[in-house]
């Protein structure tokens, strides 16, 4: 080893404290938080469940105008209704997101029709709640287009607008599952791992291009219809979280420029522990902090 190389190594460590602590002392330092009178906020799965409690949360913080994207109709139609009777501009779009020719289509008439989305929601998903084995080959193709590829196509849609007016921000609702899989959410854990990895690299892709950031979203299991089917080993430890809560906080992670949100802020000791413990460590680990029992199938919030 020559003498550059060696300095280098004894630097490394050096860089890595330092490196940490500028961490720490971002996360004490109070975070400027971005107004989002100027914005149009589009989320996808925006109807019901999380995606619903988003859209509202961003009305409420003063968003300009909010679009809804999804399959259902009915609850698009009510959640929009509610919306604009709190006073906010709200439009709604069917669109299925796994779609490539529609997300294209109707990204189209989203500008014509409301103008350009500067805040991209990435929140429509399904789960199909089985082993491999037992699962469809359909069911596990649907999970991967609409979980991981529809990343593709919002994003491949409205970016390069966010860039040419170097305003926007792109946000991904991911889970925790995608850094640490359980049994029996198979397609889940898979497409959330694919969309981390994505998001990740648009992240990375994106610090050097000014007024466009990203924010992915990790959090634990949340109460609401998608994983109804779905109980933790203990309860009273791990708690699932309300949709409003993860909404409140991914609203206020996005205006304040956060990279990665992890909810509760306790996974973050989940995704230390794995990165050096043993596969045999992490199994206990997950039977005491709370392996997933799959009790029926499980719907999707698109």
């Amino acid at each position: 080893m020559d003498v550059k190389s060696a300095c280098r190594a004894l630097l490394l460590p050096v860089q890595m404290l330092l490196c940490l602590a500028r961490c720490a002392l971002s996360c004490l330092a109070p975070r400027r938080r971005t107004p989002l009178g100027e914005d149009v906020v589009l989320v996808t799965g925006g109807g019901r469940g999380i995606g619903r409690h988003l859209a509202k949360e961003f009305a409420q913080q003063g968003a300009k105008k909010v679009i809804l994207w999804g399959r259902t109709e009915k609850s698009l139609k009510e959640t929009c209704e509610e919306i604009s009777h709190s006073g906010t501009e709200c439009y709604y779009f069917l669109c299925d997101v796994a779609n490539r020719e529609e997300v294209y289509k109707q990204a189209k008439l989203v500008r014509e029709k409301v103008g350009d989305v500067t805040i991209l929601v990435n929140n429509a998903a399904v789960v199909h709640g089985k082993s491999l084995m037992d699962s469809d080959d359909d069911a596990l193709l649907k999970s991967q287009h609409i979980n991981t590829m529809g990343h593709f196509w919002t994003t491949k849609a409205f970016l390069p607008r966010m860039l040419e007016l170097q305003r926007g921000h792109v946000v991904c609702i991911n889970s925790i599952l995608a850094q640490s899989p359980i049994p029996g959410a198979i397609d889940y854990c898979t497409s959330k791992a694919s969309s981390l990895a994505f998001m990740e690299s648009l992240t990375l892709g994106l610090l050097d291009c000014p007024g466009v950031g990203c924010t992915t979203v990790l959090p634990f299991h949340t109460n609401t219809q998608m994983f109804q089917g779905m109980r933790v080993r203990f309860p009273h430890l791990f708690p699932p979280l309300k949709p409003e809560v993860v909404a409140q906080k991914t609203v206020d992670a996005v205006r304040a420029g956060v990279a990665f949100l992890y909810l509760p802020w306790t996974m973050h000791a989940l995704v230390v522990l794995k990165s050096f413990m043993p596969q045999v460590a992490l199994e206990e680990i997950h039977k005491f902090t709370g392996s997933y029992t799959c009790m029926n199938t499980f719907k999707g919030r698109t």
